[in-house]
């Protein structure tokens, strides 16, 4: 494993954010095992919530699916160095503040929340969605 994935694991281990993600992946019933990046893939979380296809806490990416792509793991991966370098669970008041301010600014929790497009939207599965005051795509006005 590279590195910067130890120093990584290690950090998000030492913040206590992923024997959180653990114990969340232990009590949603989800089947661990290792993944890329020195990530813990949990398999089968069997809440809803939160929305989302996969989300990831310290070093844990849970997800209700049984299997995920390349591209979302790549996603899931940025969001534990996010993790990291917010120290640990303060990230978490920093993603909830981000996520209204990007409800506010275009309707979805995604599109104007810097941590899911430095994340990589796309790669995310969300959609791009522009500012309330643009309009739509096509020119007409959003409402």
């Amino acid at each position: 494993m590279d590195r910067r994935y130890r120093f990584r694991r290690i950090v998000n281990f030492v913040n206590l954010t992923t024997p959180l993600g653990l114990l969340i992946a232990m009590v949603g019933g989800a089947t661990r095992r290792s993944g890329p990046y020195g990530l813990v893939l949990a398999h089968g979380y069997r809440y809803r919530f939160p929305i989302a296809g996969a989300f990831t806490v310290g070093n844990v990416v849970i997800t209700r699916r049984d299997h995920l792509d390349d591209t979302l793991i790549g996603h899931e991966n940025r969001h534990a160095t996010q993790w990291a370098c917010c120290a640990g669970l303060p990230l978490l008041p920093l993603y909830l503040v981000a996520m209204l301010v990007s409800v506010v600014v275009c309707g979805d929790q995604a599109s104007y929340n810097p941590f899911e497009r430095l994340a990589g939207l796309d790669e995310g599965g969300y959609r791009r969605v522009p500012p309330r005051w643009r309009g739509r795509a096509d020119g007409s006005p959003r409402g």
